[in-house]
C-alpha cells in the first residue's frame, strides 16, 4: 500500500521541483547567459519578415538580438556546428525611420554592434542585418526577403528564475525539500495506521477498550435486577 500511495502523492512535489530548476523551454533549446535559443533549420517562403518571426513567436521567443561580443560568438560557434544553410542568416534587427537607428525587433537595447560596412550614405529604408557565419560580422540587407533557409530565436529566462537572489533560490529550494520529507512521513504515518488497524492485536490506535459483557448478557442481568430477591 505505501509502494502505491507514494508516487501519487510525490507526483505534484516532484512537478513543481522540476518546473523550479527548468530554464529553457525544452531540451531542444540551449542556455547561454540569461536566455534560451533555438535555431530552427527549416526552409519557409515569406512575404515579409514578420513571417520569419513568427517562426519565433510560434515558440514563445523572437528573433535574435546579440548584445555582447561573447554572445555573437556563442551564437556562431553553435551555427558552426549546426547550420547547413547559406553564409548569412538574419538577425532580429530593423531599421526605423522614424528614429533614424537600428532596433532589435524584441525591444531590447543597442548595446553591441558589429557592422562590417559603414556607409552613412546609403539607403537604410526596409534594411535589416544578417549575420556572417564565417567571420560573425554584420552587414546590412533588405528585409524584403522571399524565403529563408532558417531562423534563429531567442527568449528571456523566466522572469523569476531570472531574477532570484541566491537567497530566495535557497529558500525556495528548503521549501521543496521540506514538503517532499513531510509528504513521505505523513505517507509512512499513513501505511502504519492502516497496517495496525487491520491487526487483532490492541495498539495505540485501536478503538476505545470493550466491556467484557456482550449486550445480552448486560440485558439479562438488567432483567433479573428488575425483581429483588425476598428472604424468608
Amino acid at each position: 500500500m505505501l509502494r502505491a500511495a507514494l508516487p501519487a502523492l510525490l507526483l505534484p512535489v516532484l512537478g513543481l521541483a522540476a518546473a523550479a530548476v527548468a530554464d529553457c523551454p525544452s531540451s531542444t533549446w540551449i542556455q547561454f547567459q540569461d536566455s534560451c535559443y533555438i535555431f530552427l533549420q527549416e526552409a519557409i517562403k515569406v512575404e515579409s519578415i514578420e513571417d520569419v518571426r513568427n517562426q519565433c513567436t510560434d515558440h514563445g521567443a523572437d528573433m535574435i538580438s546579440i548584445h555582447n561580443e561573447e554572445e555573437n560568438a556563442f551564437i556562431l560557434d553553435t551555427l558552426k556546428k549546426q547550420w547547413k544553410g547559406p553564409d548569412d542568416i538574419l538577425l532580429g534587427m530593423f531599421y526605423d525611420t522614424d528614429d533614424a537607428s537600428f532596433k532589435w525587433f524584441d525591444n531590447s537595447n543597442m548595446t553591441f554592434d558589429k557592422w562590417t560596412d559603414q556607409d552613412d550614405d546609403e539607403d537604410l529604408v526596409d534594411t535589416c542585418a544578417f549575420l556572417h557565419i564565417k567571420t560573425g560580422e554584420w552587414k546590412k540587407g533588405n528585409c524584403e526577403v522571399s524565403s529563408v533557409e532558417g531562423t534563429l530565436c531567442k527568449t528571456a529566462i523566466p522572469y523569476k528564475r531570472k531574477y532570484l537572489s541566491d537567497n530566495h533560490i535557497l529558500i525556495s529550494a528548503l521549501v521543496i525539500a521540506s514538503t517532499v520529507i513531510l509528504t513521505v512521513l505523513g505517507a509512512i504515518i499513513w501505511f502504519l495506521y492502516k497496517k495496525h488497524s487491520d491487526s487483532p492485536f490492541t495498539t495505540v490506535f485501536s478503538t476505545a477498550p470493550q466491556s467484557p459483557y456482550n449486550e445480552d448478557c448486560v440485558l439479562v442481568v438488567g432483567e433479573e435486577n428488575e425483581y429483588p430477591v425476598q428472604f424468608d
